[in-house]
């Protein structure tokens, strides 16, 4: 159902744009905190996920992997940028490019990966709220370096245990800062 209203079109184009990028980019604080209600969120519930080709049915299940993998993720950040919404009524075409940093360890090795992804999402309204009904994720490239935190080679810290760093729900700052 259409959502009506007294706004300006205008107006309510660029609301609903928002609403759609509030929940692409919850999305991705839920991958990094391994917050999956913030993931589930995402999606309406009867959503299909097709992952680039690691995984493909209900989005329901993706979040259920998700549970199981994320919290022992060790480093992970994701950004979302160039963000194209193409909103028709109550359904949505959006584009989104994710950039993934990860810290990794595969034969006693670490070392650290960046990726490039894109989202190309089919949103819809449903009940007032702007959700995934279709995810299709495409690579785009990867690049893996070895490991070498030294911040700044010591120009941001020489003494990395005193930095305030990033862990997951609950214990990220994020979490505890609210209220």
């Amino acid at each position: 159902m259409t959502q009506t209203t007294d706004r300006d079109p205008a107006i309510q184009a660029l609301l609903d744009k928002q609403e759609i990028t509030d929940v692409l980019n919850l999305y991705l604080r839920g991958a990094d905190r391994a917050d999956t209600d913030l993931i589930a969120a995402a999606y309406h519930p009867d959503a299909i996920e097709e992952h680039g080709g690691l995984y493909m049915g209900p989005a329901e299940a993706y979040v259920e992997l998700m549970d199981k993998q994320l919290p022992h993720a060790k480093i992970m950040n994701h950004l979302c940028t160039n963000v194209i919404i193409e909103l028709d009524g109550d359904k949505a075409h959006v584009e989104s490019y994710i950039l993934a940093y990860s810290r990794m360890k595969k034969d006693d090795e670490k070392f650290d990966s960046l990726t490039l992804a894109r989202a190309i999402d089919a949103f819809e309204r449903r009940d007032g709220a702007w959700k995934i009904a279709k995810r299709q994720l495409v690579w785009e490239w990867n690049n893996d370096m070895p490991f070498a935190e030294t911040w700044g080679r010591g120009l941001i810290t020489d003494d990395p245990s005193k930095l305030i760093r990033g862990k997951k729900k609950p214990e990220d700052l994020v979490y505890s800062s609210k209220g």
